[in-house]
């Protein structure tokens, strides 16, 4: 007698794989026309387990699939060489999709019931769906191959592999700790605001998110500027949330290496060290994005003392903040005039002196004292 739950197994099988399995593996490579051990390496860089030679688990859209990804390597859209990166990076990204998909739909059988009474409304329920979430899916990726393109198309000087981006991270401070205070549902909900306020903010200002590691975002953008309203918006809007934990940013400018949605190089592991050591509520930059910024009026930079992280030694950040009005009229004249009974030029009075960072180790720093000098008047 077959078990109910794989005779539900089964049916949701028929409807998400297109029929029943009816091949193994070396009959899929035979009708698809590929190699044998070229179809065992792209269906473990799918992220599938290996099969063995005589296991019916294969349908005909298998066959289907394998012939067509085989077809885009004969046209020279994809290199021969990079077949199994290209493999791998889609069974990684469509896995993650998946599972969330999955979570969703068994979320919606238990918040409604009625909806899963039987093994039969449920198939029914998961054949309505698919169509729809694949409508969405195809909208969705549509969209984005169009912003790529445009730009892609926009920059066609420059290398899209290797290019000059801004590259950020901003994580949630005190994360470990918060993950030990509260609950599971508690900290999901927070992983989910901190999520969906960092994917608004990103896209409002340009930027792209390129993953989520938990209790931080990684991004890059294309201009400074950009950059710049990402973390401090970013900052900006987890201060007024009393629900969130404060964050802490760090960000880099320079050439980068993209390959499969991810990105790499020394750019990357720089931003990644300099929010290893700003405090919460600080933004820090590299010189070089200072630099970039050190012309734009709307913002304000103001540089800390060198500091030592793992793989740079006297690194020396600056502290990004918006730009503070200006005084004006009758207090902008008597700043002045009390500035010049100090001594002091307008820019020391006005200047506030950079923190001192003392290091305690690895990546590890921690704020020194702040220090004043005053002028008594005789």
């Amino acid at each position: 007698m077959t078990d109910p739950s794989e005779e539900l197994q089964q049916r949701l099988e028929r409807v998400l794989l297109g029929g029943r399995r009816k091949y193994t593996r070396l009959e899929v490579a035979e009708k698809a026309g590929v190699p044998d051990e070229r179809s065992r390496r792209l269906w473990r860089a799918l992220g599938f387990a290996t099969v063995r030679d005589d296991e019916v688990v294969f349908t005909d859209a298998d066959v289907e699939a394998m012939r067509t990804a085989d077809q885009l390597v004969q046209s020279g859209l994809i290199d021969p060489s990079i077949e199994v990166s290209v493999t791998r990076a889609l069974g990684q990204h469509l896995s993650r999709l998946a599972e969330w998909q999955v979570d969703m739909l068994w979320q919606l059988i238990r918040d409604q019931p009625e909806l899963g009474r039987s093994e039969r409304q449920v198939t029914r329920l998961v054949d309505r769906l698919l169509p729809e979430l694949e409508q969405v899916q195809n909208f969705v990726w549509r969209r984005h191959l169009a912003a790529y393109a445009g730009r892609a198309f926009a920059a066609s000087d420059e290398h899209l592999e290797a290019r000059t981006e801004v590259v950020g991270f901003v994580d949630m401070v005190g994360y470990t700790r918060l993950t030990r205070q509260i609950g599971e549902d508690e900290l999901s909900r927070v992983l989910d605001a901190f999520e969906t306020l960092a994917t608004e903010v990103i896209a409002e200002h340009h930027g792209r998110v390129v993953k989520m590691i938990g209790d931080e975002v990684l991004f890059v953008a294309d201009t400074p500027v950009d950059a710049a309203e990402i973390a401090l918006t970013l900052t900006e809007r987890t201060s007024a949330d009393e629900t969130l934990p404060a964050v802490r940013a760090g960000m880099a400018s320079g050439r980068i290496l993209s390959r499969f949605g991810d990105v790499y190089g020394s750019v990357v592991n720089l931003a990644a060290r300099l929010t290893s050591v700003a405090r919460p509520g600080t933004i820090l930059v590299d010189r070089e994005l200072a630099t970039e910024l050190a012309e734009e009026k709307a913002y304000d930079l103001r540089p800390r003392r060198p500091v030592t992280v793992r793989g740079y030694n006297r690194l020396r950040p600056a502290a990004l903040r918006r730009a503070s009005a200006a005084p004006t009229g009758m207090f902008a004249s008597s700043q002045q005039l009390a500035a010049e009974m100090l001594g002091l030029t307008a820019a020391a009075a006005e200047a506030e002196p950079a923190d001192e960072r003392v290091e305690h180790g690895e990546g590890h720093t921690e704020a020194g004292p702040r220090r004043r000098r005053r002028r008594r008047l005789r």
